[in-house]
């Protein structure tokens, strides 16, 4: 699949889009084949696409393993662009509903920074970072401070 994101924000649209359909595909192809990603969940590090599919795959399969699907919400976005270059940073919303029932299970917010760039007239993601605060006595993540 082949996907053309002409503004900033049709990548944010497709990246819930693809994430409530769990389509792999779809998901990556918002992404520049050489995108280097900082997550929070188990790996300091991702680089390049493929090593990000693996990482998808699992996450969607586990999705559909549980039944869940997630809706995603992004709020307090702010954009800074010029005609290649883009960044935006925002809180992003994931919440788990059971697929059958459509029963809220659980949610939890993480803060985004995406890098974007142009590639043949179509946006991509080169470079993603998610974070969350943590709890100083603890040393455990804090995933709804809002």
């Amino acid at each position: 699949m082949t996907e053309v994101f002409l503004k900033v924000q049709d990548v944010l649209e497709n990246y819930k889009k693809a994430i409530y359909e769990k389509d792999v595909e779809r998901f990556i192809s918002m992404y520049a084949p050489e995108m280097h990603i900082y997550d929070c969940w188990g790996n300091w590090e991702i680089k390049g696409i493929s090593s990000w599919k693996e990482n998808v795959v699992g996450w969607f399969n586990g999705l559909s393993e549980d039944g869940v699907l997630l809706k995603v919400d992004f709020n307090d976005l702010v954009f800074e662009e010029n005609a290649n270059l883009a960044f935006v940073h925002c809180a992003v919303t994931f919440a788990a509903h059971q697929e059958e029932s459509g029963e809220k299970l659980r949610q939890m917010t993480n803060r985004f920074t995406y890098c974007l760039k142009k590639m043949n007239e179509s946006w991509v993601i080169t470079h993603e970072h998610s974070s969350l605060p943590i709890n100083m006595e603890t040393g455990k993540g804090i995933f709804n401070l809002k």
